[in-house]
């Protein structure tokens, strides 16, 4: 399991309900230390930012004890800057295992143009990074996903035999113990009409090769067609509780104006994802 946790927050409705609600649970899991942050954006405080740290640093020490309280071992910090940098230099400084963010709604990424914290950290940081996804229903925001108990049971890998791979599955093994089933997937959107059934036979023996590194039960599956329409389309049909899928450095505005498949994913699965960097 992911032995230490960032959790950023914004002091948001749905930021403090993910913190009240799946921390303790992600606890249960196997997690042993959360570290909490706020950072005071720079960006938008300027003058303000030194008063409004101090505010903070008093805010954040009562949900230090509120979660001291059930049992978690937590480390605080605020601090002023970029929130997307600044996250991303703590997680590397503290060597988290995972950070945990919550975003409501759709086209995450796209909104990076008016400061997305979510869809910028996963674009800067080294650390796998799990998006909870949540609605707003009623003024009240509510998961899309079982609970946190849940996130690891049934969760869908998406492979494309590259170094990236690698590293998701270097990824998947350390919560492997928590899943009742794996389920790899690549999809087929490849080479020319005469070649797929080559490539799918192709696949089906390199997702063979990939299934050794596992324990559990894993089941495995070869798609043809559009990447991100089969990881969404199997995660539903497999009754998946989480998409794994990595995230490779390629230009960002390329991503936005093109449109990869990590982003097309996080944008359209109604599914947490966990968010594998890969360089």
């Amino acid at each position: 399991m992911f032995e230490k946790v960032l959790y950023p927050t914004d002091f948001s409705e749905v930021s403090l309900k993910v913190l009240r609600e799946c921390l303790p649970e992600l606890k249960t899991l196997g997690a042993k230390e959360f570290h909490i942050l706020h950072i005071v954006d720079i960006t938008l405080t300027e003058f303000e930012a030194f008063t409004l740290q101090e505010i903070y640093r008093e805010k954040i020490k009562d949900l230090k004890k509120e979660l001291e309280e059930k049992g978690l071992k937590v480390r605080t910090e605020v601090k002023i800057g970029i929130p997307s940098v600044e996250i991303a230099e703590y997680a590397e400084k503290e060597g988290v295992d995972l950070i945990i963010t919550p975003s409501v709604g759709q086209n995450i990424w796209r909104r990076m143009f008016v400061g997305s914290t979510a869809s910028n950290l996963a674009r800067t940081t080294r650390r796998p990074v799990l998006v909870l996804k949540y609605v707003q229903e009623d003024e009240e925001y509510k998961p899309t996903f079982d609970s946190c108990l849940k996130i690891f049971l049934r969760p869908l890998v998406a492979i494309d035999f590259s170094r990236c791979s690698l590293r998701i599955v270097e990824t998947v093994k350390k919560f492997e113990e928590l899943t009742e089933k794996i389920i790899l997937l690549h999809s087929v959107d490849y080479g020319s009409i005469d070649e797929i059934e080559t490539n799918i036979k192709l696949a089906e023996k390199n997702l063979e090769k990939t299934s050794k590194a596992f324990k559990r039960p894993v089941e495995k599956e070869v798609m043809v067609g559009t990447a991100s329409q089969a990881i969404i389309g199997t995660s539903i049909a497999k009754r998946a509780t989480l998409v794994v899928i990595g995230k490779k450095g390629r230009s960002f505005l390329k991503d936005l104006l093109l449109g990869s498949t990590a982003e097309r994913v996080l944008r359209d699965s109604k599914l947490p994802v966990l968010l594998v960097p890969c360089e």
